[in-house]
C-alpha cells in the first residue's frame, strides 16, 4: 500500500515533461483560415510554437503541452482529462484553459502583420532564461557590401574573404532547420544588393522558418521588388530609415501598405538628435507601429530614455531583441538597457547566432570569437562552446 508520505510526495513532485522534438500541423482544407504550425519542444518541457511560419511564440511546459495536444490532434475532452490528472486542477479548468489558447491561436492566424514574436497574453516562458537545444534566431550576413553613399564602417568588410554562393547559403538554412532553429534573419551590409535573395527567402518559407530583413529599404521603393520578397515567404522587415532621402520614404510608405511586419531602427547622434522628436511623431502618423532605437555616444542615455516615453505616448512598439545595424560603437547593450521596465536576459550566443558572408559562426554581430563554420562543421562542435558561455555577451 503507497504510504501517506509517498502520496504527498508524488503530488507536489514536478510533472514529467513530453517528450522532446519538433512537431507539426497542417490544417484541412476546408479550415475557416488555412494554417500551419509547427512546435519544437524543450527537454524542460518549455516549447516554441511557430504560427505559420511567421510569428514564434514562447511557452511555458503549460501552455506548450496544451499545443502539444493540438498539433497531435487530440480531442478536447482528451486533452482537458490529461491536463486535469497532471497537473491536478478542476476538468472544467483544463478544458476552460484549452479553448481559450485555442481561441487566441485562431485570432492570430487571422489578424495580418503581426510582429514576429507576438504573444497575445499567452502564459509564456520568458524567452533566454532556461538551457535550449537550438538557437531562437539566425542571423546571417548575406553580404558585407554597402550600398553607394553608405558610411564605410557601416560593415566589417576586412572580416572576411568571400561570399557564399546561393547552394551553400541554402544549404545552410536547412541544416538550422533540421538541428531547430526557427527564425532567420537576413542582413548584412546591404543583404538587397545580393540578387539570390528571394531564393534564400523562398529556401526559409519551405523549411517552415520565419524570415526577416534587417535593410536600408531602397530597394522597397521598387513595388516590384516588395512583391517578389512577399511572394516568397519574408516575414517581416527593420527598415534602417535615412530621413533625408526621398526614396526611403517611399519604400517606407510601399512597406507599411503591404501584409508585412514592419519596423523602424533610428541610430541617434549628437547631429540628428534635435530632429528624432519631430521625426518619431510623422512615422506614428503614417502607421508605424514599431520602432528600433540605439545610440552612438553614452552621453545621450538621458535622450533616449525620453524618446523611449515619447514612444510609448504616440503608441510605438519598441523593438529590442531583433538584429541593429552593424556598429562595434553602439552594441545592443545599450539599446537594452534603455528599453527595458526590468534586466533583459541576454541572448547573444544562446538566444541567436551570427553568421558571417562566408559561413563562420559568431555568437553575435561585433562579438569576434569564432566558434566554427556553420557550412563545414558539425551542429555539436558550433553549438559546444555556445552553451559553456557564460552570460554577459551581448551585441
Amino acid at each position: 500500500m503507497t504510504s501517506i508520505r509517498e502520496m504527498i510526495r508524488r503530488f507536489f513532485s514536478e510533472r514529467k515533461p513530453l517528450p522532446a522534438g519538433a512537431y507539426h500541423y497542417q490544417a484541412p482544407p476546408d479550415a475557416s483560415f488555412p494554417y500551419r504550425l509547427h512546435l519544437r519542444l524543450e527537454a524542460d518541457g518549455s516549447g516554441l510554437l511557430i504560427v505559420n511560419a511567421a510569428t514564434v511564440l514562447h511557452l511555458n511546459q503549460t501552455a506548450a503541452e496544451y499545443a502539444y495536444h493540438l498539433v497531435n490532434g487530440t480531442s478536447k475532452e482528451e486533452v482537458a482529462q490529461s491536463v486535469s490528472q497532471r497537473y491536478r486542477v478542476h476538468y472544467q479548468q483544463a478544458l476552460d484553459d484549452y479553448n481559450d489558447l485555442v481561441e487566441r491561436l485562431q485570432t492570430m492566424i487571422a489578424t495580418p502583420d503581426l510582429d514576429p514574436e507576438a504573444y497575445l497574453g499567452f502564459d509564456r516562458a520568458i524567452p533566454y532564461s532556461h538551457a535550449i537545444s537550438a538557437p531562437y534566431r539566425l542571423d546571417c550576413a548575406l553580404t558585407y557590401r554597402l550600398a553607394p553613399g553608405s558610411a564605410p564602417e557601416a560593415a566589417p568588410i576586412e572580416r572576411v574573404k568571400h561570399e557564399l554562393t546561393v547552394d551553400e547559403w541554402k544549404a545552410i538554412l536547412v541544416k538550422a532547420w533540421e538541428v531547430g532553429i526557427p527564425h532567420v534573419i537576413f542582413t548584412g551590409g546591404e543583404p538587397t544588393l545580393r540578387e539570390d535573395l528571394p531564393d534564400l527567402i523562398a529556401c526559409a518559407e519551405a523549411n517552415g522558418q520565419v524570415s526577416g530583413l534587417l535593410s536600408d529599404g531602397l530597394r522597397m521603393a521598387d513595388p516590384a521588388y516588395l512583391t517578389t520578397l512577399l511572394q516568397t515567404g519574408l516575414d517581416h522587415i527593420m527598415v534602417v530609415l535615412n530621413p533625408e532621402n526621398d526614396q526611403s520614404w517611399i519604400a517606407l510608405a510601399n512597406l507599411l501598405a503591404a501584409d508585412i511586419f514592419v519596423a523602424v531602427h533610428l541610430t541617434l547622434t549628437h547631429q540628428n538628435i534635435a530632429k528624432v522628436p519631430d521625426l518619431m511623431q510623422q512615422l506614428a502618423d503614417k502607421g508605424l507601429k514599431a520602432l528600433s532605437l540605439s545610440h552612438s555616444d553614452p552621453d545621450l542615455h538621458q535622450t533616449l530614455q525620453s524618446l523611449r516615453d515619447q514612444a510609448a505616448k504616440l503608441g510605438l512598439s519598441l523593438i529590442w531583441d531583433l538584429p541593429v545595424p552593424y556598429s562595434a560603437s553602439h552594441p545592443l547593450a545599450l539599446e537594452l538597457a534603455e528599453q527595458a521596465e526590468e534586466p533583459v536576459p541576454q541572448g547573444a550566443g544562446k538566444a541567436w547566432i551570427y553568421v558571417e558572408p562566408d559561413g563562420d559562426v559568431l555568437p553575435s554581430q561585433g562579438i569576434n570569437q569564432v566558434l566554427g563554420n556553420f557550412l563545414s562543421d558539425p551542429w555539436e562542435k558550433i553549438w559546444k562552446p555556445v552553451e559553456e558561455t557564460s552570460g554577459g555577451a551581448t551585441e
